[in-house]
């Protein structure tokens, strides 16, 4: 199972899902936990460069392009490996944060960053995705407060964009209701590693 975890800056969706995957490692299942950008050299490498802050004359289809070049190879080198294995596999972001940053948030259009990915990917859609939901203000006052959060190029960006990432991937829940449950992230910690575990459960005994 391809299970992604998405949600705008600062929804604590990382710190969510560690207690899950104890969870689930404890009652028998393989887990690999990964993220994107990234889990990969190859796909690091490409991360550092989409996040530098020092990076601030990106255009937008460059960035949309790196995410998937990244993507590509992170499916390449890790995640299809895992499933063909039968492991689970929980990625922090994936597809759909392209579609809301850059499809939805920089104005590229969701349809035409969905095309990149889709030749990026071969098509590879997650079986389940957690969208972690929280205002965008409550959001980045946590990462503000966060002294041991890594800050990068997107975090800097106005309440705006912020606003209209949210917007996307509210809209996409809508779209995909067959593999998205929305997750609130304004409760508290343990409420919602609860919430985060039954998901995957029910999604699991299905």
């Amino acid at each position: 199972m391809f299970i992604t975890l998405e949600g705008p800056e600062g929804s604590g969706k990382t710190t969510a899902v560690e207690a899950a995957v104890k969870a689930l490692e404890a009652k028998g299942y393989e887990i690999v936990r990964t993220r994107e950008p990234g889990g990969t050299p190859i796909a690091e490498q490409i991360r550092n460069v989409i996040l530098d802050k020092a990076n601030t004359k990106m255009d937008p289809r460059t960035e949309a392009l790196l995410y998937a070049a990244s993507r590509r190879q992170h499916l390449v080198e890790k995640v299809w490996p895992a499933l063909k294995e039968g492991k689970i596999v929980i990625c922090d972001r994936y597809l759909d944060s392209s579609l809301a940053y850059q499809g939805g948030a920089r104005g590229l259009g969701v349809d035409n960053v969905l095309n990149i990915n889709l030749f990026a990917t071969e098509n590879t859609w997650p079986d389940l995705t957690l969208l972690f939901d929280i205002k965008p203000e409550i959001g980045l006052q946590r990462i503000a407060s966060n002294a041991n959060r890594e800050v990068n190029r997107l975090d800097l960006e106005k309440i705006e964009f912020h606003n209209k990432v949210r917007d996307t991937f509210l809209s996409l829940a809508k779209k995909y209701p067959d593999r998205y449950v929305i997750i609130d992230a304004s409760m508290d910690r343990e409420s919602v590693a609860k919430a985060t575990l039954d998901a995957i459960m029910n999604r699991l005994c299905k």
